[in-house]
């Protein structure tokens, strides 16, 4: 190789580290599905939570699905046909209206949870439930990829008779493929507290934090380990 040869390849090789460095020094900072400071000290000023049963629209169903940080359990449902709403938020604890740093310190008993609303006529519980999996890891029964503690663990809650059944017989179907027991609940529904307001669409409204949030974690690596060629794509 020439001189000139050899000098292109040195640039090259130094731009791919400076671009390395840069992702790991990023990566770092927003390690965690947490908030930056400036979010943090504005959370009470986030809208207030409200019960599930609030502000429904007419003729939408809901689901729960609780997948570890919820600013990654957003968008594999947005991007489904049929689905009317996502809302990012927290279920299950015992702490009326929970901030996130409350949940985050895994004190209240509740998990970062998506409310889902679809509109049964165009896509059944059943395919939320497969988005759900494909999403997740099941095997984790301490949080959520990089994420772990209580707050993190993952889970599907129902709100009928219905809903319970399948998810039960979607959890047991997950078990046979992967030959060992899944760390999934299946978990009656309870009150759904919005979380605040710069949770909502993070993937849309920070992008950048949340793809190197998202690489940071190991989150989609896990999941083509687990999933294979079934695995979700996501830019």
């Amino acid at each position: 190789m020439t001189t000139f040869g050899k000098s292109i390849v040195s640039r090259q090789l130094l731009r791919k580290l400076a671009l390395l460095l840069s992702l790991l020094f990023l990566s770092w900072t927003v390690m965690g599905c947490m908030p930056n400071s400036s979010t943090a000290l504005g959370e009470t000023q986030s809208s207030q939570a409200v019960s599930v049963s609030e502000g429904q629209a007419t003729g939408s169903a809901k689901a729960i699905f609780a997948g570890g940080c919820f600013w990654c359990m957003e968008q594999p449902f947005d991007d489904l046909p049929g689905v009317t709403d996502t809302t990012s938020g927290y279920t299950g604890g015992t702490v009326e209206n929970p901030t996130y740093t409350q949940v985050s310190g895994g004190n209240t008993g509740h998990l970062e949870a998506m409310q889902v609303s679809y509109d049964p006529s165009q896509i059944s519980y059943d395919q939320l439930l497969d988005t759900f999996w494909h999403n997740i890891d099941p095997l984790d029964n301490q949080g959520q990829f990089c994420d772990k503690g209580s707050q993190y663990r993952s889970a599907v809650f129902y709100d009928s008779p219905e809903q319970a059944a399948i998810a039960q017989e979607s959890k047991a179907a997950v078990a046979d493929k992967f030959e060992q027991p899944i760390a999934t609940d299946i978990l009656p529904s309870s009150t759904f507290y919005p979380a605040e307001d710069y949770h909502q669409n993070y993937y849309q409204t920070r992008p950048v934090r949340y793809k190197v949030y998202r690489f940071g974690c190991g989150r989609d690596q896990r999941l083509s380990d687990l999933w294979g060629a079934e695995a979700p794509s996501h830019d």
